[in-house]
């Protein structure tokens, strides 16, 4: 920190005296004497380091000691400019947990090429009701693991609970893999839907309360990026299909390691703090703080959480009903509502589409459409990475659906009016890599991150149950009525609603998300709960 000092204005010196009864002191002299601010400073400066050097004689050695996350700050600030590093202890435990992200990418993407060699293979080829019900199916059980986890993460923590989810994860994919029959698909395909539903509301859960605020936005991303890799990787790995008409089980059967990894990882990941507080385990949960925030945060932020807890009541476990009240209530309407929008922006359909607008301009390959989509969404999601915890969420969220819906107009536009078929062509090129880039920027990964930051630690496995559960059951009517509906009204007026439901969400965004970037959950839910106490008293 640089100081600007003020220059010294050079004054008369004092009059010496005509008559002297008695020599004068020339200590007191210079005493007397104007000093100039620097001098004052230094003075003060000296000052305090000598009693700072004699506070630190007096410390007891096990209090000068520091844990990982500071060695790492107190680095940082010696290099002045270099890397930080602040980030690094909470990441293994969320790259651990970022896993359940790449079996969610993964599975949506194992089914999209190998869908008609399993039809060949199982006896229902042709039949779309039966195609469509192996991957609806998937749905159905992701919108109960959806339900069923704030019960569960409330009783067991998320550590547990991360262990316990890969068992439907592991055995669908098994059961899958080695099907010889229409019924063995579904139920695979239903378990493993049961599993990824419980993660997709744990893991941002788990994020935001074990990271640092500073970095929460950022490690939150991953996980965005954990599901990109997933397609990516189930894509890469869905090209021998094409040419091998049982590869599909080589595939289900690779899906399965994953959740292995998942379960000997969170053995040795961390719980959160937060539940480990309010459970009365306050020893471990101090532990935590020290080794993944630094031992200057345990008292702090151990007395937030008790002062959160107090509030909210010491049940270890929330009732449903609760999400009826202020601000529960509030938070939840929010939650609901940015997945309702985010869905009907219309990133599934436009995704299932992009191969056919690819095509138009010579790319026939569904598998290289597909590869250029996750790349394009992949880049998006490491924008969003360096982005979020400096723009903020609500910033994102808006320019992350204006863009969506100018990439939308800028499809239409390409389709309704009269232009050569080759820039048509490229225009409507243009627009899908726009949107879904501009997805990946905001409204992907802040959604699923700016809801756990909002609710209150008592509500939060409801509050993102219910959430989630809107966005299972959007995602089903998307899949299920978009065809039809391009069939019946044609590409361009599907796509301008797609377009008018962005510009909505980016309204939404503007007077309902309230700013969380570098705030405490503690510190938001406190603010959130005395801004309704304050309402309710007028």
């Amino acid at each position: 920190m640089w100081l600007a000092t003020v220059p010294h204005r050079h004054r008369p010196l004092p009059p010496v005296p005509t008559t002297l009864t008695a020599r004068p002191n020339p200590k007191l002299f210079y005493h007397s004497l104007p000093k100039p601010a620097s001098f004052r400073f230094g003075l003060r400066l000296r000052l305090n380091s000598y009693k700072a050097s004699a506070a630190k004689k007096q410390l007891p050695e096990v209090a000068t000691r520091k844990s990982d996350s500071e060695k790492f700050r107190s680095q940082e600030e010696k290099n002045g400019e270099g890397l930080d590093l602040g980030w690094l202890p909470a990441f293994p435990h969320v790259f651990i947990a970022s896993m359940s992200n790449f079996l969610f990418g993964y599975h949506i993407g194992v089914m999209n090429g190998p869908i008609v060699s399993i039809a060949r293979e199982l006896g229902f080829e042709g039949n779309s009701i039966l195609e469509g019900l192996v991957v609806s199916i998937f749905i159905v059980g992701a919108f109960l693991g959806s339900i069923c986890c704030g019960s569960i993460v409330d009783k067991l923590g998320c550590r547990r609970t991360f262990q316990i989810d890969t068992i439907p994860l592991i055995l669908g994919a098994l059961i899958s893999a080695q099907a010889h029959s229409l019924d063995e698909v579904l139920l695979g395909r239903f378990l493993v839907g049961l599993g990824i539903g419980v993660n997709t509301v744990l893991v941002p859960i788990y994020i935001s309360e074990i990271a640092p605020t500073k970095y929460r936005g950022s490690l939150g991303t991953l996980c965005q990026i954990g599901t990109c890799l997933g397609i990516i990787s189930s894509l890469f790995l869905g090209i021998p299909s094409e040419t091998d008409p049982h590869w599909w089980r080589t595939m289900l059967y690779i899906a399965s390691v994953p959740g292995f990894v998942l379960a000997l990882g969170m053995q040795f990941a961390v719980d959160s703090p937060r539940w480990l507080c309010k459970v009365g385990r306050l020893s471990n949960a101090k532990e935590v703080i020290k080794n993944v925030w630094g031992a200057s945060e345990v008292e702090k932020a151990v007395e937030e959480f008790q002062a959160v807890i107090k509030n909210d009541g010491s049940d270890l476990e929330s009732s449903w009903l609760e999400l009826l009240e202020e601000p529960n209530s509030r938070v939840a309407c929010i939650g609901g509502a940015l997945f309702v929008l985010q869905q009907f922006a219309g990133i599934n359909g436009v995704l299932y589409f992009s191969s056919l607008t690819f095509q138009d301009v010579g790319i026939t390959s569904s598998a290289l459409a597909s590869l250029l989509v996750g790349v394009t969404n992949f880049a998006g999601a490491l924008c969003a990475l360096y982005l979020i915890d400096k723009q903020g969420r609500q910033k994102l969220l808006i320019g992350s659906y204006l863009g969506m819906a100018l990439s939308m107009f800028l499809v239409v536009y390409a389709i309704s009016f009269p232009l050569d078929e080759e820039l048509g062509h490229n225009l409507s090129i243009l627009g899908t890599v726009m949107y879904i880039f501009t997805f990946a920027i905001g409204a992907g990964p802040v959604t699923g991150l700016v809801i756990p930051e909002l609710s209150s630690s008592r509500s939060r496995g409801k509050i993102m149950g219910f959430s989630f559960s809107a966005h299972w059951v959007c995602n089903f009517l998307v899949g299920l009525f978009f065809l039809d509906l391009v069939e019946k009204f044609g590409v361009a007026p599907v796509y301008g609603t797609f377009g008018g439901v962005s510009l909505l969400a980016a309204i939404f965004s503007t007077y309902f998300i309230v700013e969380t970037k570098g705030r405490s959950l503690e510190d938001i839910e406190m603010s959130l709960s005395s801004d309704f106490i304050a309402r309710g008293k007028k």
